[in-house]
């Protein structure tokens, strides 16, 4: 996917129910995670499992994801995180 059309987010538009559920892209444009929620300026990334189930939950720094809309207005982020990278994190906890 090119990403280089797509309209990134304002700050303003950063909130909960814009987020949760966007597929996070990492290099060369593998889908790595989706958002499941935020906490405080974290985004928490399901990462690994099949349709939610046995996913793990990792806490990624905001600023880390680049947040956009594609041409369908669907939200979504991409990162330089690999999915490996993301699952060799500690899992977060609430």
């Amino acid at each position: 996917m090119d990403h280089t059309n797509h309209i990134r987010l304002t700050d303003a538009e950063l909130t909960p129910d814009t987020l949760e559920g966007a597929t996070i892209y990492g290099p060369d444009d593998e889908k790595i995670g989706s958002v499941d929620h935020l906490h405080g300026s974290q985004v928490i990334v399901d990462v690994g499992g099949f349709l939610g189930i046995g996913a793990k939950p990792v806490a990624v720094a905001a600023r880390e994801l680049d947040f956009m809309r594609d041409e369908d207005g669907d939200v979504h982020a991409v990162t330089n995180w690999t999915k490996d990278q993301l699952k060799a994190m500690p899992a977060h906890r609430d």
